[in-house]
């Protein structure tokens, strides 16, 4: 029989889970490239207006957790609120905590991806999630047994069709590659009946 996590346990996972995603947030767009998910439509929108990635990335998720509440339940929502308000307060604290830094495109696209797929499987191990497809293809796992990480990346494709408008072709290549990289950490190590600790 399965052994679930404790409270304990869960706070700290949600908190390895916020710092990994907002630090790997924080080398993607010092990297000046973009990711999948809502996270990749807040890039793609910062880049294009100027407008602060913090506060468009915790509004672009909004919608997102009025289908969390339904399809989730409350605790589900409740904590992906707080991990999505966690994340943007990190990327905004590392960006206030750094002095301006530029990185080389391929390192921030494959660095910060890594970061970012290993804080969302820290999240959904605890219940948890950033938002945006993650709650959808967390949905449809469990209707249909489809692998998460696997749906995150169809619907990542799309987000970065429409980060082309605003990226050069090669920080295009860059960022779709990174995007792999994300959701394959997800899509091989998340899926149904491997992971117990819930």
């Amino acid at each position: 029989m399965p052994i679930p996590h404790g409270r304990v346990e869960d706070v700290a996972g949600l908190l390895v889970g916020v710092v990994l995603v907002s630090l790997g947030l924080f080398v993607l767009k010092a990297g000046g490239v973009v990711t999948g998910g809502t996270a990749g439509v807040a890039l793609t929108i910062s880049y294009a207006t100027g407008w602060s990635f913090p506060l468009l990335f915790a509004l672009v998720n909004l919608p997102f957790l009025a289908l969390a509440i339904g399809r989730r339940g409350w605790s589900f929502t409740l904590r992906s609120l707080l991990c999505i308000v966690g994340v943007s307060l990190g990327a905004a604290g590392h960006a206030l905590l750094w002095p301006p830094v530029e990185l080389p495109p391929i390192y921030a696209a494959i660095a910060g991806n890594v970061l970012c797929g290993m804080g969302v499987l820290a999240l959904f191990r605890h219940k948890s999630s950033v938002g945006g497809f993650g709650i959808l293809a967390l949905i449809l796992q469990d209707r249909f047994g489809w692998r998460a990480g696997w749906l995150m990346l169809a619907m990542d494709a799309a987000v970065l069709v429409v980060a082309l408008t605003v990226l050069p072709p090669l920080v295009f290549a860059v960022s779709a590659a990174g995007a792999i990289v994300l959701n394959g950490i997800v899509a091989l190590n998340h899926r149904p009946g491997r992971y117990t600790g819930g």
